[in-house]
């Protein structure tokens, strides 16, 4: 009898989400509930296979983070549906949560009177990790993100990219089956980002086998990890495909040309392009 073939890691099916729109001055005060009508999300539907690594490309406002806020659970689909393991984000969140890491870019959400280390160890019992677990994959992690030093400090004290690595440890705590990165290694030096992408390159992805979905402005990083690449032009999905054959369906000669033809942005591209080094905005 052979194996049951493996549900993908995410799936996410004609999913939609609105905002009410912006509300200033007396507006706000005179229709303080009004409809959700401005689209960040359009229709948008993709897997991500278990194993695979998949990147969300799109300039700021796109809807990337929206993506993954509804993927963690902290955001409700207003139509559509998004799964994680085969489990529903809305109607199952629990189950979901059991299932992934999340690393949300700017929003650290640490106590910061409490050390590093205090602070993981409190979020690996949320996990359901013993303390002898948690005690344990932290000191591996503290190692392999170089925070050893920095885990009995409190995080107050420490620098942005500190916190960005502690908040990737954090993300990875449980070891999850399915992680979830916003700008992964946007506060980090070259150094530190090199190295966090070979630890997700050798131990996550291929050492664990866990999927991966992060969103990333630096494109050598998605050439470098991803196996495809979800472009995301103002909320709706504009392809979905390897990098070479983004290449090969714009005609283009890199990454980023091809972004900027599936945007619609060519033409700002080769204006700049054509531009002289002296006549180019400094």
């Amino acid at each position: 009898m052979q194996d049951a073939t493996p549900l993908p890691a995410i799936v996410l099916k004609d999913l939609e989400k609105y905002y009410p729109p912006p509300r200033t001055g007396i507006r706000a005060y005179v229709q303080p509930f009004e409809r959700a009508t401005r689209p960040a999300l359009q229709g948008i539907t993709f897997e991500v296979q278990e194993g695979e690594a998949v990147a969300l490309l799109g300039a700021n406002g796109a809807g990337k983070s929206t993506i993954l806020r509804i993927l963690a659970t902290l955001l409700i689909p207003t139509r559509g549906q998004a799964f994680v393991s085969g489990h529903d984000t809305a109607k199952d969140p629990r189950a979901v949560r059991r299932k992934l890491g999340y690393h949300a870019g700017s929003d650290q959400g640490f106590y910061p009177r409490l050390t590093g280390r205090q602070n993981l160890l409190f979020f690996g019992q949320l996990n359901h990790l013993t303390s002898a677990q948690a005690q344990n994959r932290i000191a591996e992690l503290g190692e392999k993100f170089h925070l050893t030093d920095a885990l009995d400090q409190q995080v107050r004290t420490l620098s942005s990219g500190t916190t960005q690595r502690l908040s990737l440890a954090r993300a990875l705590l449980h070891k999850p089956t399915v992680l979830l990165l916003d700008e992964p290694t946007r506060s980090l030096d070259a150094i530190a980002a090199a190295e966090f992408r070979r630890f997700l390159s050798t131990e996550v992805l291929r050492g664990a086998g866990t999927s991966l979905l992060f969103a990333s402005h630096a494109l050598s990083e998605i050439e470098q990890l991803a196996h495809r690449v979800a472009v995301i032009h103002q909320g709706q999905l504009a392809a979905f495909d390897t990098v070479p054959d983004l290449l090969a369906r714009t005609k283009t000669a890199n990454l980023e040309q091809a972004f900027f033809q599936l945007t619609g942005s060519a033409n700002l591209f080769e204006r700049f392009a054509h531009l002289d080094h002296k006549d180019r905005p400094q």
